[in-house]
This record gives C-alpha cells, structure tokens and sequence, in this order.
C-alpha cells in the first residue's frame, strides 16, 4: 500500500528530499508524474488510464505535505522500509488503507516510474 501524510504533519520537510520517486510535495504546491521519474509525455497508468506526464496537477493537501499515491513505492526497490516514515519526527508517514498493494504490485510500479 501506499504510504499517507496524516493531518498530525508540522511541515518540517524532513520526508520529502528522502523519495527515491520524488511523490512528497509540500502542502499547496502543484506536482508533475514527471519529476523524479523517467515518465515522458502522455503515458498509460498500470490502471490503464491515460495520463499526461508533463501536465501540472493540483496539490491533493493544501495544508501540509502530501504524497501521490501513484508515485509511492513504499520505497520498494530501493530501500527496506519508507524513508518518510523512518525520517517523520512525528510518525504522521503510515500507510494508506485506501491504497492497498502487494509487494509485487510496488515493485512492478517502481520499474514503471524508472522504466
């Protein structure tokens, strides 16, 4: 499953330099499938959906860090465990409940983001 940035976040920033997928934005500011990742143009998500790479998106919090689900790991494939929450001096970094997925599943879409 993806990891979430609860409401308990003091935006101390720590978390965000730590993703290997660069999918933590700080609170209100717009973000790009691109940055961080090897995604060009327009592409297919691994739900088959369309998706404009480069397209500026909005914020998902406009109050403190988030992250994008689509671009979280877990840090699979590069770490042992999420760095965010290893890093969150306030353990607001869990996982998300409403985006389960399997190890495979973060592993197919690290090699997708780092195609």
């Amino acid at each position: 499953m993806a990891i979430i940035i609860t409401d308990e976040c003091i935006n101390c920033g720590a978390c965000e330099p730590e993703c290997p997928n660069t999918a933590i934005y700080e609170g209100a500011v717009e973000w790009k499938y691109n940055e961080g990742t090897s995604l060009q143009g327009v592409i297919t998500s691994l739900q088959g959906n369309p998706i404009n790479a480069d397209k500026v998106q909005e914020p998902i919090s406009d109050e403190y860090y988030f992250i994008v689900p689509d671009k979280c790991t877990e840090c699979k494939g590069f770490h042992e465990e999420p760095q965010c929450a290893a890093v969150c001096p306030v353990d607001c970094c869990v996982p998300d409940d409403e985006n389960v997925e399997t190890e495979k599943e973060l592993l197919i879409k690290q090699e997708f983001l780092h195609n």
